[in-house]
């Protein structure tokens, strides 16, 4: 009634190798939909001038030799301080 057919024995290797390749199917096709989130969402942050932009926008400082405050390089708008000698 209870034994070990070589039938049921097959039938229960098959069931256990069809859950197995399951789940790795399943993991494969979410870490897929990780990395096309994670590339749509990195080429959005380009596109829209984040972090990875290529056209950022950033001006040299330097400092004040009055009082070590940092200016922009190419105005020298001053600091405002007495005796600044980049205030126009």
């Amino acid at each position: 009634m209870f034994g070990l057919s070589p039938n049921k024995i097959l039938f229960t290797a098959l069931i256990i190798a069809a859950v197995w390749y399951g789940f790795k199917w399943l993991n494969r096709l979410q870490a897929d939909q990780k990395k096309k989130t994670k590339q749509a969402a990195r080429n959005d942050r380009t596109s829209a001038g984040g972090p990875g932009s290529k056209d950022a926008d950033f001006e040299e400082l330097v400092a004040c030799p009055t009082c070590g405050d940092y200016v922009i390089a190419d105005k020298k708008s001053g600091c405002g301080k007495e005796n600044c000698p980049y205030d126009k």
